[in-house]
């Protein structure tokens, strides 16, 4: 199966390029939801990261604190390659399995940190959504409802825009409406089915099987 990684800076669009490629059909594999699945009440995971970070970061319903998580790892790499130790062995094997179960041309993985987890040998391609970083805040700030410098710590957190731009094969430039978007993603969907049905369309050496 060819394996599209989706990538891009917080506040870019990642979530709603994603959903309209799914308006395709195409399978869509995202590790921000993996990861929040994987730390729901009762989970081993979520125990452990009570356990590196204390018991603030659970909330008093037993869920996970995501905010003051947050504000721990963006301010402290060592805790954030902590929490990353925890999650992302753990992320990285549900894709697998879950690729191993679709059956369609291509699958579109979301992986918000490919550049800095260095999980290329995921996948065979790579599209990256860009916006100015004035725009990725101002987005975010919205989104989330957090001050600019909280957002300038999670963004300086984040390999650099330059550092995303050059790993990519495709690049969206989202600073259009919603209905150019969706024209852009028609494109590259109907590239990636191309790519999917042809014999040089992937390296075969990684395949995940």
């Amino acid at each position: 199966m060819f394996i599209v990684g989706l990538t891009g800076g917080v506040g870019s669009g990642k979530s709603t390029v994603a959903a309209m490629f799914a308006e395709h059909g195409v399978p869509i594999i995202d590790m921000d939801i993996l990861a929040r699945e994987l730390v729901q009440p009762g989970q081993v995971a979520l125990s452990e990261i009570r356990q590196h970070f204390g018991p603030d970061v659970v909330a008093s319903d037993g869920s996970l604190d995501r905010q003051r998580l947050r504000e721990l790892v963006f301010t402290d790499p060592v805790r954030r390659r902590q929490l990353e130790a925890i999650l992302h062995p753990r992320i990285r094997n549900e894709v697998i399995q879950r690729i191993k179960s679709l059956d369609y041309p291509y699958v579109m993985v979301v992986i918000p940190l490919l550049v800095e987890s260095k999980q290329n040998d995921l996948i065979h391609h790579v599209l990256v959504i860009d916006v100015p970083e004035d725009v990725q805040i101002q987005r975010t700030m919205l989104r989330d409802s957090v001050d600019a410098d909280l957002v300038g710590t999670i963004m300086s957190a984040q390999a650099t825009r330059q550092q995303r731009l050059e790993i990519a094969q495709d690049v969206i430039e989202n600073t259009g409406g919603l209905d150019t978007l969706r024209r852009l993603v028609t494109t590259l969907h109907r590239k990636y089915l191309m790519l999917a049905n042809s014999s040089s369309g992937a390296d075969d050496t990684l395949l995940i099987r």
